[in-house]
């Protein structure tokens, strides 16, 4: 009897012994895939605003879209993975936009009346994000964590906070182009009390940024990813262009004479424009039904900081290896 006893005493500590490596075994995979990577960012920024365009009446995305205006944005980020289809990404983006109605080619239609207008601006835009990442096609995978060589294709979507100054050309009395800040020149009466519907707008904003990508694994600690991200935005003054002309002499009330002067002509340059007498007050000068935005095309190249199979085995302190 006591022969037996001790036989099932020793089972049932080889029983307990099983299931606690088996528990400490699940544990050191799930702490595994709390992973981290930090990585950089580049690619081409492109703003949606009323300025500029093609052929036809304007529209909100691509159609009017002018190549030659744009330029590279940089950024980083550090993304945490507590699973393999998910991830909290916070990232930091510096960039730039313009726009021109020069860049607009003639055809006789309605992209004439854009032309004329004949404004232009650019914006430096630095922007930080809080965004999550979800992998779909983890769920489909045999081995999730086995991830050298594997394709993933991810949406994103958060909350960013981004600064912008929108600037126009202007020519000076010796003749020389230089850029201002049209934001204190309220070019379309933003404060003034004969406009009340016209708030000043702020320079700095929250933004939505979503979109999609695909990440590449090259090995467990190195990869890269291209992803298109949208800015849906909550103003149409990124290119200080929105609704109507207002009443030129009103930037003699409100602005100092230097600033009224540079306010008048920013404010309408159809007169100096492309085969026109000139816009007047209260023609329309933008879009007011449609908020502008901006988007990015960028490569992302990310290296994990922190985790990885088998320096985990050989180095965890958190899973001891149990032995009999």
């Amino acid at each position: 009897m006591k022969q037996s006893l001790h036989s099932l005493l020793r089972k049932c500590l080889f029983l307990l012994v099983i299931t606690l490596s088996l528990h400490l075994t699940s544990f050191c995979q799930d702490d595994y895939q709390n992973t981290t990577d930090l990585g950089f960012t580049v690619g081409p920024m492109v703003v949606l605003s009323d300025l500029g365009g093609h052929i036809g009446r304007g529209t909100t995305f691509l159609k009017d879209y002018n190549m030659n205006r744009t330029k590279l944005a940089f950024g980083a980020y550090l993304t945490v993975y507590p699973a393999q289809w998910l991830g909290f990404r916070f990232s930091a983006t510096y960039g730039s936009v313009a726009a021109s109605d020069a860049d607009i080619t003639s055809h006789g239609g309605d992209e004439d009346t854009r032309k004329a207008r004949n404004l232009d601006f650019r914006s430096k835009i630095i922007e930080g994000s809080a965004m999550v990442e979800v992998y779909p096609t983890v769920f489909l995978e045999d081995e999730s964590d086995d991830v050298t060589g594997r394709l993933r294709p991810y949406g994103v979507i958060g909350l960013g906070a981004y600064h912008f100054n929108p600037q126009g050309s202007y020519r000076n009395q010796y003749g020389d182009v230089v850029w201002v800040d049209l934001k204190p020149l309220h070019t379309e009466g933003e404060g003034f009390a004969e406009y009340p519907g016209r708030k000043n707008y702020s320079l700095t904003q929250l933004n939505i940024p979503m979109g999609a990508g695909v990440k590449y694994f090259f090995s467990e600690n190195l990869n890269i990813s291209f992803e298109i991200i949208h800015r849906k935005l909550f103003t149409d003054y990124l290119d200080d262009v929105s609704g109507r002309y207002i009443d030129p002499t009103l930037f003699d009330k409100y602005l100092s004479p230097s600033q009224a002067v540079i306010a008048k002509y920013m404010s309408n340059k159809s007169a100096q424009g492309y085969n026109t007498p000139g816009y007047g007050k209260n023609d329309k000068r933008g879009d007011p039904t449609q908020n502008d935005a901006y988007f990015t095309a960028q490569f992302k190249i990310g290296f994990r900081i922190k985790g990885g199979t088998e320096q985990r085995w050989r180095n965890s302190t958190h899973c001891p290896l149990l032995r009999f």
